[in-house]
């Protein structure tokens, strides 16, 4: 049994979801992303009986920073500190702050952390050195760091001046400045950051994905935006390409893949897939594939979809070697 003190933040959030029952889990589940609620689930699944003293210090706690959240909304962080020192004591409500400022910094600016770092720079380097310190306080350090790498020497020196000497914004201020620089962040995106995202840079997430993912956002995406899911799949290549490619190119691949690697890749295909790869084997290769396939047993999906994506990975590779061409969109023919 294990107590309050030793469960970290996401044994406790994951506490919390099993606290409220399920009607309250689901509509909070809505507002969750897909990794929160994947990191969530994991928890819950893996949970071990905490004791109901544990559970109740936990949701005690949970409680307490809802009401300290609703303080620092309805009143400031100042009007939150009279009230919470009055209800908790100076050392409890210290704490509470404490967590409730954390979580405001971590939310604060969230629409600029996605953002490339040249339009980042390009956005906020001729605001007041003091509203990019402040930016640049709630980015993450790699991405701080890349942006006032840009930066010329002088205002490097006032910003890092202002960011060193900086210790508390009160959260009206933050939220201030965060919404006035939406605003204009909006206004430039329609002129010059279109860049950003689009079917393009989906296609680069997906190459770079492992293959479970790449898999499941393809066909949940099919099924609500199927003329989009085929504009990014027109970009990429997956494991069902290579039976799409020339015989010249899948007999080099042949070649060049590892045996078990081939052998655990095509336990999870279709026959249309297999088929195409034995065509271009020898024929002392196929026979010696499909006796060593009756053998393999209960091969995990995990295993099917790293040994696809290894097969990918060296098709890729030998496409930007410029050894094979690789066909996306409109099919042209080929001169080999």
């Amino acid at each position: 049994m294990v107590t309050n003190k030793k469960l970290n933040a996401k044994r406790k959030a994951a506490a919390v979801i099993v606290g409220l029952g399920a009607d309250y889990a689901s509509k909070i589940y809505k507002y969750l992303r897909d990794d929160e609620v994947e990191m969530l689930t994991v928890e819950i699944a893996t949970m071990r009986d905490m004791g109901s003293e544990a559970m109740e210090g936990i949701m005690e706690e949970f409680y307490n920073l809802c009401l300290a959240q609703k303080f620092v909304t309805e009143g400031g962080i100042e009007y939150a500190k009279e009230i919470l020192n009055k209800a908790f004591g100076v050392q409890n409500a210290s704490s509470l702050i404490e967590k409730i400022t954390k979580t405001i910094r971590t939310q604060s600016f969230d629409f600029l952390r996605k953002v490339e770092v040249k339009h980042l720079v390009n956005f906020i380097q001729n605001e007041h050195p003091q509203t990019i310190a402040l930016v640049l306080s709630h980015l993450r350090a790699e991405q701080a760091s890349e942006v006032m790498a840009e930066f010329s020497r002088e205002l490097q020196m006032e910003v890092a001046e202002r960011i060193a000497t900086m210790d508390h914004a009160s959260p009206e201020v933050v939220k201030e400045v965060e919404e006035s620089l939406e605003k204009k962040f909006s206004s430039v995106m329609t002129l010059g950051l279109a860049e950003i995202g689009g079917v393009k840079h989906m296609a680069e997430i997906l190459n770079a994905a492992d293959r479970g993912t790449e898999k499941y956002i393809l066909e949940e995406l099919g099924k609500k935006q199927p003329e989009l899911t085929e504009e990014i799949r027109k970009r990429m290549f997956i494991f069902e390409d290579i039976v799409g490619l020339d015989p010249i190119f899948i007999q080099r691949i042949l070649r060049e893949v590892e045996s078990k690697d081939l052998l655990i890749a095509l336990k999870g295909s279709s026959k249309e897939v297999s088929d195409v790869f034995y065509a271009n084997m020898s024929e002392r290769m196929a026979e010696t594939m499909k006796e060593d396939a009756q053998y393999l047993r209960a091969v995990r999906l995990a295993e099917v979809e790293e040994a696809q994506q290894r097969l990918v990975a060296h098709v890729r590779k030998l496409e930007d070697e410029g050894e094979i061409v690789i066909v996306r969109g409109r099919k042209d023919d080929l001169i080999v």
